[in-house]
């Protein structure tokens, strides 16, 4: 059985098959754009299928790794397919609504006997598992923080998806519930490895996947806030969102910035009765890191070492899976 990786022909989905190349692997790349998904299959000699993502285009698949995006369009369709073909499945999402919607899927997901792990990437496997190592040494805790620090550009389809986001201002999970507030509000400075960076509130795919991960019910995730950013609330605008998103050019990062930039997360939890517990990582670009993680988590999957049902990377594969990872540190745990 074999990885089939959807959206190779996209940023991501480009990164992510190359390394699995390089470590041995022979995916199948697979897209609906016909042209650069046959032209990076023949650079690499690999097989190639171009469509939907549907049961026909899984045939003889063990795992599908999911890199096409808006993931609001192609989780659906892509985690249906992988149920009525008995596929394992990852993606890279970092899309809140996503996490959301995959979790309701874990009873069919157990059923079919078909292991998912969604938002295998930078998008949540640092801070989801250093969420989850702090959890696990504050038993209690009632609150967790995180912030992560991330530059070194991005892809078009994660511009496209952070304008979108944006524009819906930013969530808390406030006793278990999200509750909405002003993009960048409430505020903070945190202590990064690199200095203190002032930082503040976003929607970020831990209100989801901590939450599953730790069932801490209080979460406040953070990021620097981008230089204006008090523009925000313009994107709720269908029009001036649309532009904003045809004004994003294709690509990503070069390899030069790739291998020049890195990744911060800091965490800190609390406890009822004020003790706390706090620590930060360190890590290579943010796309290194998505690359690294999708390929492993897919070994892992095609090894059998994930059980059935819908997981966060913490969950499927353990809350020191980011420490595995070429080039991650944990600098701090107090």
């Amino acid at each position: 059985m074999s990885c089939l990786v959807y959206g190779a022909n996209g940023y991501s989905g480009s990164l992510i098959a190359r390394l699995a190349v390089t470590r041995g692997e022979r995916p199948i790349l697979a897209g609906r754009s016909a042209a650069p998904v046959r032209a990076l299959a023949e650079e690499l000699g690999l097989p190639y299928r171009v469509g939907p993502c549907n049961v026909a285009m899984l045939e003889d698949v063990g795992v599908l790794v999911n890199c096409a995006g808006p993931f609001a369009e192609t989780a659906r369709p892509a985690v249906a397919a992988c149920l009525a073909a008995g596929a394992h499945y990852l993606d890279i999402t970092g899309e809140l609504d996503v996490f959301d919607w995959m979790f309701t899927q874990d009873a069919a997901a157990r059923s079919a006997g078909v292991a998912m792990i969604t938002g295998a990437g930078f998008d949540v496997v640092p801070t989801d598992c250093l969420a989850a190592l702090l959890a696990s040494s504050l038993p209690g805790a009632v609150s967790l923080e995180l912030a992560f620090s991330a530059p070194g550009g991005l892809s078009r389809g994660t511009a496209r998806t952070a304008v979108a986001e944006m524009g819906g201002g930013a969530l808390r999970r406030v006793e278990g519930r999200l509750v909405p507030t002003r993009f960048g509000s409430p505020s903070r400075e945190v202590p990064f490895p690199s200095g203190v960076l002032p930082v503040g509130a976003t929607r970020w795919g831990d209100l989801v996947t901590a939450y599953h991960s730790t069932g801490i019910e209080n979460i406040t995730v953070y990021m620097p806030l981008p230089p204006g950013a008090f523009l925000a609330p313009i994107f709720r605008f269908g029009p001036l969102r649309r532009l904003a998103r045809s004004l994003i050019r294709p690509g990503g990062p070069s390899a030069d910035v790739r291998t020049s930039s890195g990744c911060e997360v800091w965490a800190e939890v609390r406890d009822a009765a004020g003790g706390s517990a706090s620590a930060t990582l360190t890590g290579p670009n943010a796309y290194a890191l998505t690359a690294d993680a999708a390929v492993t988590a897919a070994q892992r999957i095609l090894a059998g070492n994930v059980s059935p049902g819908v997981h966060t990377p913490s969950s499927a594969l353990g809350a020191e899976f980011v420490l595995s990872l070429d080039g991650v540190e944990l600098k701090q745990l107090s």
